[in-house]
């Protein structure tokens, strides 16, 4: 990409959006499009053509999605799996219409299959059933994959898919209806220490293990796959390690401050057993992680109390 290039961040407010935006801006690409949901719902295909005719982004990163923890996936299927096929599809299919040179769609580690072989390698991708909390949006995701591929063979459209592994960072969402197990860590155990709770209730039993990445980190792979990857594989981001949920929350309690018990509530359920993806294609073009995971849970916990009132209230 040109610093003059006008690109396009589908889903700017979001996680993954806020910090792709924040990463252009700091290499100084000067062009930037944005749109809010309210003045753009990207699940109207009229309202994306028209904002695609009047734009005309030269390169697209699409990282706008109806995402969620475990509870959100279970309750809403529905609305995951509408929401999130009608927005790749009208953004994919309205790049091609209008000659992007290039979009980034981004995926998610949890499309794969839910008893793979650990670290999980791309070409694992449809080879088993899915975890059932989350069928929906990884189906969809899938969906959004398969569509960028096809569109490179029917058009020679060159559009690419990366699948990053459990996200954290600025602008996290905090709602412990649909928020991912960190960020919700984070309220617990904030809010627990505010009323000065003697333990805090998580759920299942603490044993699954996850990997994450700094949303940070994700951005600055992402601009570093727009400009050196032009493959129709997908590419799995991720920082190589993971621990386990019960390893996590302690490591969160203590960045947190509080002093109070943990109680596992284990008729909840725990999702896949283990999530570690082999990020091996991504490190040998050049690209690694930078911010470790204590270092990046500090750094999101002071973000957090921007948006903390003192009483547990969240923007």
């Amino acid at each position: 990409m040109e610093k003059s290039d006008k690109i396009y961040v589908a889903g700017h407010r979001g996680l993954v959006g806020s910090a792709l935006t924040r990463k252009l801006r700091a290499e100084g690409y000067s062009r930037a499009v944005f749109r809010t949901s309210a003045e753009l719902d990207l699940r109207r295909q009229e309202k994306v053509e028209r904002f695609f005719q009047e734009e005309k982004p030269d390169y697209v990163f699409l990282a706008a999605a109806r995402v969620g923890g475990i509870l959100a996936n279970s309750a809403f299927p529905g609305q995951f799996i509408y929401d999130n096929l009608m927005i790749q599809a009208n953004v994919i299919e309205c790049s091609r219409i209008h000659g992007v040179k290039k979009l980034l769609f981004l995926g998610s580690s949890c499309i794969y299959p839910r008893a793979c072989p650990q670290p999980i390698k791309e070409e694992y991708l449809l080879t088993g059933p899915l975890e059932p909390t989350n069928e929906s949006y990884a189906v969809s995701k899938i969906a959004g994959i398969k569509m960028c591929q096809a569109y490179r063979r029917e058009y020679g459209c060159n559009f690419i898919a990366v699948m990053p592994t459990n996200l954290y960072g600025p602008n996290d969402n905090y709602d412990l209806e649909a928020s991912h197990v960190l960020p919700a860590l984070i309220r617990k155990f904030h809010e627990a220490k505010i009323r000065k709770d003697p333990f805090v209730v998580l759920w299942g039993t603490g044993t699954p293990r996850r990997e994450f990445l700094h949303v940070d980190d994700l951005a600055d792979a992402c601009l570093y796959v727009m400009n050196h990857y032009d493959e129709g594989e997908i590419l799995n981001i991720g920082s190589g390690e993971d621990l386990s949920v019960r390893e996590l929350a302690l490591l969160v309690r203590k960045i947190v401050g509080y002093s109070g018990e943990i109680s596992w509530d284990e008729t909840k359920p725990d999702g896949t057993p283990r999530k570690l993806i082999s990020s091996d294609r991504l490190v040998q073009m050049g690209w690694t992680c930078r911010i470790g995971l204590q270092e990046g849970i500090s750094k999101t916990y002071s973000d957090f109390l921007k948006f903390d009132v003192g009483n547990g209230s969240i923007r």
